[in-house]
């Protein structure tokens, strides 16, 4: 197996003292070269305890601690045996004291709380909550049933305890809240909250929470191969390369003879899977065969995330497909780039994000940096000084100035957005498509005592040259979604030297938050949102192809800014 190398991301908060995204871009300019065959450094994990995510960032509440999780299954959730107001109590504490420093705008516990106790109406609408002369009263079938002091705008402890306690007695007097459940009713009560406040923070239940867990780092333990039936047989499918098996001689095309000599012949599908499970570091001895030769390989098994990235080899042209960005991504990139550099006569790359929606977000900056030599990937800011970081990146590009083309379509989101835009910005790709999906926002994640989880929106992205993704998307510089004459008309312009692209690109590269919608549309107009085509990939390779079309293209990014964006 190939080694693989990491370029080294920095991270340094903004917002504090003054010095702006365009002085710490002078500032890594300055830094002296580091090895290419460096270990990534995340020096942002130790400060924050978390993974960051351009869609979720894990982070523990400040205050209170949090109760250890409990099981899925803690909170009963059948018509009779009611909720306990533990459980209850503590999922709010929690909650309420991750929010409170979080959320983009600031808003006081009291909101938050007056914003979920009006759920129960959504449950039952014989149920309503309203605060009058300082009581908070709880009303059912038009009678008061509950009048509680009002807390203070901030106190946690005592906005949770009123809570669990008008949940308690509303519960008592609502067929149709015991029928919804425990667990339906918190639900409830954070889909309001959360409908005060934008489409991304939400409240994930202990169950789907699980999944969601499970699907970020890898779930059960496994060998990493997929399998499939050919002519009745078990066959390996796929070697998933952030498995087990990817080192090993274990490889796609061998049929499955045995799984720890338990012969696989007339047993199913699902059955053979099953026996690749089991513990975490569990041995597992796999029996295959190859041109009527069998061999067999013992492995651990591990956790293994799904595999995101998907490379082909097209003439001169390796395409690299990204499905989504996980906490292997960059590994699976960094790996499949070594093996692109060895292709003979290679003319460039497309990394194909037509789709992807989102992921990890220090895993986009990682697989960005696997491609430049140094500078700004991203800029995040938000109210919580722990979530306002340039993103900056030094180590060295692995494929040596290859052109690269970007595929993007009206699909693309998130962390795919971010990628896109710093290879742009950075003058090191040319993105090719449509207008992107436009979420520039990050959610951070915090694990509730129940075992849900909450995903709060807490900063906003900016592209290297200081303009939001949020609302705005990536603007392609060759636009495939006005159709094929349109297309070839920007390309014989960008053959001569002109680009159709530059006056919606500087248009898009001026736009700093809060920007106007009207503003933002007009330039999304110029080149619609739509989902890309088989064509798309033909634009790219004639790109490639074409040094002259490509330079043109990539030249109509504008130098950067020597005035740091807002906020920076």
């Amino acid at each position: 197996m190939k080694r693989r190398r990491f370029p080294v991301i920095i991270l340094r908060p903004i917002g504090m003292g003054g010095e702006g995204a365009a002085t710490w871009r002078r500032r890594i300019s300055t830094l002296g070269h580091i090895p290419r065959d460096t270990f990534i450094l995340l020096l942002v994990i130790a400060r924050l305890t978390t993974a960051a995510c351009a869609d979720d960032v894990p982070a523990a509440p400040r205050s209170p601690t949090p109760q250890p999780p409990l099981q899925a299954d803690s909170v009963d959730t059948t018509d009779g045996a009611g909720m306990d107001p533990a459980v209850i109590s503590s999922v709010m504490q929690a909650s309420l004291a991750f929010l409170q420093p979080r959320t983009l705008e600031n808003h006081e516990i009291h909101d938050f709380a007056l914003w979920g106790l009006n759920g129960l109406s959504a449950l039952d609408p014989s149920l309503s909550i309203e605060e009058q002369h300082g009581f908070l009263q709880l009303t059912a079938t038009q009678k008061t049933v509950l009048a509680l002091p009002v807390p203070a705008a901030d106190d946690v402890p005592g906005w949770s305890a009123a809570i669990t306690r008008i949940l308690d007695v509303a519960w008592h007097h609502s067929a149709a809240m015991r029928s919804t459940g425990a667990d339906g009713v918190l639900q409830g009560f954070f889909d309001e909250l959360f409908n005060h406040l934008d489409p991304y923070s939400r409240y994930i239940p202990p169950q789907a929470a699980v999944s969601d867990r499970s699907t970020r780092t890898g779930g059960e333990a496994t060998a990493g191969l997929t399998l499939g039936v050919d002519h009745h047989a078990i066959m390996i499918t796929a070697v998933n390369a952030n498995g087990p098996a990817w080192p090993t001689t274990l490889a796609a095309g061998q049929i499955v003879r045995a799984i720890n000599g338990r012969s696989t012949e007339s047993r199913s599908l699902d059955t053979v899977n099953a026996w690749l499970n089991g513990p975490v570091g569990s041995l597992v001895r796999i029996t295959v065969e190859a041109r009527g030769r069998q061999t067999t390989v013992t492995l651990h098994r591990a956790s293994t995330p799904p595999e995101t990235v998907f490379a082909y080899t097209s003439g001169k042209h390796v395409v690299l497909h990204i499905t989504a960005f996980s906490a292997n991504t960059a590994e699976e990139m960094s790996q499949y780039l070594d093996e692109a550099m060895n292709v003979p006569g290679l003319s460039g790359l497309v990394i194909d994000l037509r789709g992807n929606r989102g992921g990890v977000l220090q895993q986009a900056v990682t697989t960005s940096a696997l491609m430049l030599d140094h500078g700004v990937a991203a800029i995040t800011q938000g109210r919580d000084p722990q979530a306002n970081h340039v993103w900056a990146v030094q180590g060295g590009d692995m494929t040596n100035g290859l052109p690269i083309i970007v595929l993007v379509d009206g699909r693309t989101a998130s962390a795919a957005e971010i990628l896109a835009a710093a290879l742009a910005d950075q003058k090191r790709g040319v993105v090719m498509g449509s207008a992107t999906l436009g979420k520039g926002l990050v959610q951070t994640i915090g694990q509730l005592p129940n075992g849900a989880e909450l995903f709060v929106t807490w900063s906003r992205v900016l592209a290297p040259l200081g303009w939001p993704l949020q609302g705005l998307g990536v603007m392609p510089q060759v636009c495939t979604s006005l159709g094929e004459a349109a297309l070839d008309h920007q390309l014989q312009d960008l053959a001569e030297g002109t680009a159709d692209s530059r006056d919606w690109i500087a248009a898009a590269r001026q736009i700093r938050y809060p920007a106007d919608l009207s503003r933002i549309l007009t330039i999304r107009k110029a080149c619609p949102a739509a989902i890309g085509t088989d064509g798309d990939l033909d634009a790219a390779y004639s790109l490639l192809d074409n040094p002259v079309e490509y330079r043109a293209a990539l030249a109509t990014i504008p130098e950067e800014e020597s005035s740091p964006p807002n906020g920076g």
